[in-house]
C-alpha cells in the first residue's frame, strides 16, 4: 500500500491550495480516505475524511473553508483549502486504516504566512 501526497507550499492568509493523494495497493473505491495535520510540537489532528459513497465529515474548524473530495477513476484523494488561516500551518497526512492495516502518506508541508 503506497499514499504520495503532494500539493503543498507557502501561501498567504486568505489564499487557497488543493492537497492531492495518490493511492495505490488498495481498492481504492471501497474505502474510507481521510486527511490529518501536525503542526510542530502538536499531535497529529484529524482534519476530513471521506467515505466510499462520498459522505463527509470535518474537524469543526475547517468547516465551510475545506472540501474534500475523491475520484476513484484516478485512485486519487483532494483536499481543497480556501480561506487558510496561519493556523492551517501544519505538515498535512493522508491516511488509510482499513483491512491491509495502518498507512500514512509521507507528508506534504503547508505553510501560511500572515
Amino acid at each position: 500500500v503506497q499514499l504520495q501526497a503532494s500539493g503543498g507550499g507557502l501561501v498567504q492568509a486568505g489564499g487557497s491550495l488543493r492537497l492531492s493523494c495518490k493511492v495505490s495497493g488498495i481498492n481504492f473505491r471501497l474505502n474510507y480516505m481521510d486527511w490529518y495535520r501536525q503542526a510542530p510540537g502538536n499531535q497529529r489532528d484529524f482534519v476530513a475524511g471521506i467515505s466510499s459513497n462520498g459522505t463527509t465529515n470535518y474537524q469543526d474548524s475547517v468547516k465551510d473553508r475545506f472540501t474534500i473530495s475523491r475520484d476513484n477513476v484516478r485512485n486519487t484523494m483532494y483536499l481543497q483549502m480556501n480561506s487558510l488561516r496561519p493556523e492551517d500551518t501544519a505538515v498535512y497526512y493522508c491516511h488509510y486504516s482499513g483491512g491491509f492495516g495502518n498507512y500514512w502518506g509521507q507528508g506534504t508541508q503547508v505553510t501560511v504566512s500572515s
